[in-house]
């Protein structure tokens, strides 16, 4: 008896390793550099006082994450092609014209955490950025769908590097406890901005449209759904850890110090004094790893978006010649990031975080969309919402929307 479920066991193992991807891969590609300044100045500016939020974004990036799967896996179909067929085209052009500025900006940032990352080795940018401009373009390009899922794995498993760093900079576990068990939310437009901040980065709009094109692609059935929903959980739980520990390494020391910073290699440079050059090196070598891992990802997210809605043929496992509009747009926005980025004196870092909060103020509306969709019976059948699942859902939204009018109001003084 025992070995039929033996067997099953395994069998269930093997299932799951072949479903897993596109849930790991899109959260874990939200620590990008953007993610990662944005964590940084959490740790540096508000000590471990911002560690609570994680959780909460935790369990409401599991929710918006699977109601993506389950749509791709139920209907075959990305997020704006059913956005377009069922709400029309005029709102699906204006629903694309903010994903893709959105997108720009954090392309752009993707970039600039490349060259900050090696120019803390005395690498010029004008050799880094052009020649990762080119590996990202050839690795999609050039690759099928299963060769770059394949690099893309790989790419997470080097986001430890962080949780090296954490321990390394010896941080107080004791208060750690104590701020997660026992918040403190300060209404400001510094407390209030970062907050939104950090659910924008963690929960960006691009992830929705990414996961569930992926899950197209890979042609997941609806009986290993279950495998795909594990894929999300886990990796929902594998980012917000790897942005705890970027957030809590730069407590220790950045804070304790009173030592403020801009960008994510402000904050590799500054531990090296304070926790050790290598922790300074495995903080930028994240960084860079993380840059261009997400700037892979960006522009292909952005070339799904658009081909989708337009009804344009798109995919990895398609040929230049087969798919024109998917690669010419993925390239443009490499060659575009990778451009600004090499202008001189140009200051990235206020494109890089607010294009994080701009997230984050955008997500609700995205979200209300992916809510009418996975709550229509003639679309989802028995994969619809349940009742319990709808208030939680619903009540993120509601959150969100409301973080994000505090926000504004306190920004315009009211």
């Amino acid at each position: 008896m025992k070995l039929p479920r033996l067997r099953l066991h395994w069998k269930s193992i093997l299932l799951f390793l072949a479903v897993a991807g596109p849930g790991i891969i899109t959260s874990n590609v939200d620590n990008d550099a953007g993610g990662i300044a944005t964590y940084s100045m959490a740790g540096a500016h508000f000590g471990y006082g911002m560690l609570w939020p994680l959780i909460p974004t935790m369990l409401a990036l599991i929710i918006v994450q699977e109601m993506s799967a389950r749509m791709g896996v139920v209907t075959g179909k990305g997020l704006s092609d059913l956005i377009r067929e069922r709400f029309g085209v005029r709102i699906t052009v204006y629903l694309l014209m903010a994903v893709v500025l959105t997108n720009i900006g954090n392309v752009i940032a993707e970039f600039a955490g490349v060259a900050s990352s090696l120019e803390m080795f005395r690498i010029s940018k004008y050799l880094t950025v052009p020649l990762a401009g080119v590996f990202v373009w050839l690795l999609v390009v050039k690759g099928t769908y299963r060769s770059v899922e394949k690099v893309f794995l790989y790419a997470c498993l080097f986001y430890i590097t962080y949780i090296l760093a954490g321990f390394l900079a010896k941080p107080d576990w004791a208060a750690i406890g104590r701020s997660v068990i026992v918040p403190h939310i300060s209404v400001s437009t510094q407390s209030m901005g970062m907050i939104i901040g950090l659910v924008g980065t963690t929960i960006a709009p691009w992830m929705q449209f990414y996961l569930q094109a992926s899950i197209v692609e890979k042609n997941i059935a609806v009986k290993d759904y279950k495998f795909a929903r594990l894929d999300v959980i886990v990796g929902s739980f594998v980012v917000t850890l790897i942005a705890a520990f970027i957030v809590l390494t730069c407590a220790a020391t950045l804070f304790k110090e009173n030592i403020r910073i801009e960008t994510a290699a402000d904050a590799a440079r500054a531990l090296r004094p304070l926790a050790g050059k290598y922790t300074a090196y495995l903080f930028a070598f994240g960084l860079l790893n993380a840059s261009l891992f997400a700037a892979s990802i960006l522009p292909l997210s952005t070339a799904f978006v658009v081909c989708e809605a337009l009804g344009w043929e798109n995919g990895v496992d398609k040929k230049f010649s087969e798919a024109p509009q998917f690669y010419g747009l993925y390239s443009m926005l490499i060659f575009l990031g990778a451009g600004i980025v090499l202008i001189p004196n140009i200051p990235l870092f206020p494109v890089m975080y607010i294009s994080q909060i701009i997230n984050g103020v955008a997500l609700p509306l995205i979200l209300v969309f992916m809510l009418r969709l996975t709550n229509d019976r003639k679309l989802m059948g028995d994969y619809v919402n349940k009742k319990g699942y709808k208030v939680i859902a619903w009540g993120t939204v509601g959150i969100l929307v409301v973080l994000a009018v505090v926000y504004l109001g306190l920004l315009l003084g009211l």
